[in-house]
């Protein structure tokens, strides 16, 4: 979407930054008790990160109503034109990812078929609950799926399909299907 330099106005927000003791500003000291800094850009240079998803909607302020008030991301910065915003974009409530919502041309339809945004939450029942007593619908209420991940189902208002999900310490692990692992304890 083009917007006219001139009639677009930004809005960006940000932690202030506060002076500590040791004179570093609160920002900068909690980032370096995160634990391991992140590579430099000589070392990751050549190799593919993950930046952010754009998600296309027909209402940016609506879409805002649910990524930041209902699931809690943070809004980083928005994009007005004419009072409207027409793009934002947010951080992950619980990590450094982050979404982008962007204004849909009229007539356009913003349909993902085949797409579906995975969002990892430890307490994923009472995370759910929460939603149910904001009149959220969820299509599938949190069980465990036979990959061994515990998923609920929703979708967002323009019908983008979201799947919440606890993996634990088996996100990063090769997941076997139950129906595979029968099989093996059957032939093993």
């Amino acid at each position: 979407m083009k917007k006219s330099k001139s009639k677009a106005k930004t809005r960006k927000t940000s932690a202030k930054k506060t002076p500590t003791k040791t004179g570093q500003s609160k920002r900068s000291a909690v980032a370096k008790s995160r634990g391991p800094k992140a590579p430099a850009a000589a070392e990751i240079e050549g190799k593919l990160t993950f930046n952010h998803a754009m998600i296309y909607t027909k209402d940016v302020e609506t879409g805002l109503g649910f990524y930041r008030d209902l699931l809690g991301f943070k809004l980083i910065e928005d994009f007005r034109y004419e009072g409207k915003p027409v793009y934002a974009r947010l951080r992950a409530p619980g990590g450094d990812c982050t979404i982008a919502l962007h204004q849909a041309e009229p007539n356009v339809s913003v349909a993902s078929e085949g797409v579906r945004l995975y969002f990892e939450v430890r307490d994923l029942d009472n995370f759910c609950r929460k939603l149910q007593q904001k009149n959220f619908y969820i299509t599938q209420l949190p069980r465990m799926m036979p990959w061994g991940w515990r998923h609920a189902y929703l979708n967002d208002p323009d019908g983008h399909e979201i799947s919440l999900y606890w993996a634990g310490e088996n996100r990063m692990k090769k997941t076997m299907m139950a129906a595979q692992k029968a099989l093996d304890r059957k032939t093993g």
